[in-house]
């Protein structure tokens, strides 16, 4: 099997991308449906993705094998709350790779670079959200050094 992840180019995503980060945010919408009651139905949009790209606290990378898209995450630069050590927190988010290329490195080479570009910005604490039932997508962030830190709790009631 072919070591995809040599062929893979991590790269900060241009008003270019923007079609092809459209189409993966639609496909990590419906792969995050089942863990989410609360999603509505159509399209749904996150992000807005062209903002962040401009925005020089968040820092939106893609990866890309032979001139295709394959892949996506952020960084962004967060305040902490006041009573807290550190002043400012990296958020990862839209971490999504297309289902072929799953498996092969291509998340933890987003991951990586995502880290660099916060550790450049002074930032020492990274955080990110995935949903308690998406074993799959927590494994990979334990294998990549993020442990367990809080639990969102929901309860519905009435209607």
């Amino acid at each position: 099997m072919e070591d995809i992840s040599i062929n893979t180019i991590i790269r900060t995503a241009t008003a270019a991308d923007l079609p092809q980060l459209n189409v993966f945010l639609q496909q990590l919408v419906d792969a995050e449906r089942p863990f989410d009651p609360t999603l509505k139905q159509g399209e749904l949009f996150y992000y807005d993705i062209s903002k962040m790209i401009d925005d020089s606290t968040t820092e939106v990378l893609v990866a890309e094998v032979n001139n295709q898209l394959i892949g996506c995450g952020y960084a962004q630069l967060r305040s902490t709350k006041d009573f807290q050590i550190h002043d400012a927190f990296g958020y990862i988010g839209f971490m999504f790779v297309t289902p072929e290329y799953r498996g092969q490195g291509i998340s933890n080479l987003l991951l990586i670079q995502l880290k660099n570009w916060l550790l450049n910005k002074g930032v020492s604490e990274i955080k990110l959200e995935v949903y308690y039932e998406n074993t799959a997508a927590i494994r990979a962030y334990e294998k990549a050094g993020f442990k367990k830190f809080t639990t969102t709790m929901r309860m519905q009631i009435g209607d």
